[in-house]
């Protein structure tokens, strides 16, 4: 698996997030980022959501463990992402947004609107979800990693037909402690 440790990603994106999917692209690879770009021409481009479903099943099936995809809102092509096993895909229109995606949510796609943002905060973004991990930045702050830890594992684990036979309950629905949040932090 090609990971963002390694500083490997893979990119997608439909017509109207390509400009801004080139600006990220050339941003990581300057920085050193190996990046692969499933939609290289723009005139070739397929639909939102097909982008989303070519781009997650990278995560899928295990070739990368981090996913950037570029549309007009990071919307539509994210839901159509979230549709492949194990992807756990956010939308975030700023870089506290974009890094909590993958500290607190565990994320490991990130969708990122062309309509809203321009290339800088893009970039920015782009580089606080991939530099950071469940539970990054947190350490100081009790429970941080185990709450959103169980969260994680309950969304990667969940079974619609067992929830339902279950009540609409998951089948442990205890908290794991969470502790008050730490002076100083904003998010």
């Amino acid at each position: 698996m090609k990971t963002a440790r390694d500083k490997k990603v893979v990119v997608g994106a439909d017509f109207a997030g390509f400009p801004l999917k080139e600006h990220v692209k050339g941003y990581l690879e300057s920085n050193g980022w190996e990046v692969t770009d499933l939609t290289p021409v723009k005139d070739e481009v397929p639909m939102y959501h097909r982008v989303g479903f070519l781009v997650g099943a990278q995560i899928s099936e295990k070739k990368f463990d981090r996913a950037l995809v570029f549309c007009g809102t990071g919307m539509g092509i994210h839901i159509a992402a979230s549709k492949c096993p194990h992807v756990h895909a956010a939308v975030a229109e700023s870089v506290p947004a974009a890094k909590r995606a993958a500290a607190a949510n565990g994320a490991n796609v990130l969708a990122i609107g062309s309509f809203w943002l321009g290339p800088r905060l893009a970039m920015a973004m782009a580089e606080a979800f991939l530099t950071h991990e469940l539970g990054d930045g947190y350490e100081h702050w009790e429970g941080f990693y185990e709450y959103h830890k169980r969260g994680f594992d309950e969304c990667e684990e969940f079974d619609y037909e067992a929830y339902k036979a279950n009540g609409f309950e998951v089948p442990d629905p205890s908290v794991p402690y969470l502790g008050p949040n730490p002076d100083g932090i904003s998010y």
